[in-house]
């Protein structure tokens, strides 16, 4: 067994090499795992190929789970032995691929990051000077929270695309899909008073945020103007443009938003992505709650006080 699979295992990484141009660090990737598989079976007896199932590939991946390896790391090298398998068994090697069917550990949801209410008003005041560039950078900011668009959609915004008069904006998204984004009274305000600083200097027209030359504003830009902005506004932790994004979703949320409402003004093609704000407004109302409420963990634990259980209590 050993001696074939090891053959067989040499045969699979020269196919991807040479016929699918996988990079040196697949490759060592795949090498890597393939090699933990051949010592596991090796150490259990080493069974002959037609006894390798899906049974026998879940205690190799229990023992690696056991040793320590990451969920990740985990999903990486059941890849490859579905890769390997299934290399296997289109060659005529092997009857079925006994990876097939098995699955990985589930990948975890990283909650977004997002200012609360009080940083963002911080954010907001940060352009103050009331020449042109803070005039851009205001409007900028504003836009960013009110519309809650992204950074590709806010750089591609003409003049043409705003109504002002109803406090709309025409946002273009993933795919070339439209959809209109709501700018609250501050955010017209802030881009108006950005018109009229361009106007000022002959640029009333075309992009509607523009860099020293007069040229359109790239996402790089807004990145290193949000970076100046939140120094000025004393706020020590990362941010992005789409840590606004987040916190326009996540405020609307708190304030009784339906998840419908959110997902169409985000422009998500699913309600499954939106609902990933439902996790952080949860986590907000579990942090309120431990800190009001005489149960909840907050006040009291730090008093040490505790409630006494009736006799003969179970949980």
């Amino acid at each position: 067994m050993g001696s074939a699979l090891a053959g067989w295992k040499q045969e699979f990484l020269r196919h991807l090499r040479e016929v699918r141009q996988a990079s040196p660090h697949t490759l060592r990737a795949y090498d890597r795992d393939l090699e933990l598989l051949l010592e596991h079976l090796k150490a259990s007896g080493g069974p002959a190929v037609a006894e390798i199932g899906p049974a026998r590939l879940r205690l190799h991946l229990a023992a690696l789970a056991e040793r320590g390896l990451a969920p990740a790391s985990m999903r990486r090298h059941l890849a490859s032995l579905r890769s390997f398998f299934g290399f296997l068994e289109t060659r005529g090697r092997i009857e079925r691929n006994p990876a097939a069917a098995l699955r990985g550990p589930r990948r975890g949801r990283r909650l977004p990051r997002f200012l609360e209410e009080a940083e963002v008003e911080r954010l907001l005041a940060a352009p103050a000077s009331g020449d042109a560039e803070e005039h851009r950078d205001r409007a900028l900011l504003e836009t960013l929270y009110s519309t809650g668009c992204r950074v590709s959609e806010l750089v591609g915004l003409d003049e043409d695309d705003l109504d002002l008069r109803r406090g709309l904006v025409r946002l273009r998204g993933k795919g070339r899909k439209e959809r209109l984004g709501m700018l609250g009274r501050p955010a017209q305000q802030a881009v108006q008073r950005w018109l009229a600083a361009k106007g000022n200097r002959g640029l009333d027209r075309g992009p509607l945020l523009l860099n020293h030359g007069g040229g359109r504003l790239t996402d790089r830009s807004v990145r290193r103007i949000l970076q100046r902005c939140l120094q000025r506004a004393g706020i020590q932790r990362d941010a992005s443009p789409h840590t606004l994004r987040h916190s326009f979703a996540t405020h609307l949320l708190r304030r009784g938003a339906d998840l419908r409402t959110i997902q169409e003004l985000l422009g998500h093609a699913s309600l499954g992505t939106t609902q990933i704000y439902t996790h952080v407004s949860l986590e907000h109302l579990r942090r309120l709650y431990d800190q009001a409420h005489p149960l909840g963990g907050g006040v009291r634990a730090k008093k040490g006080a505790r409630r006494k259980e009736p006799a003969g209590a179970a949980w």
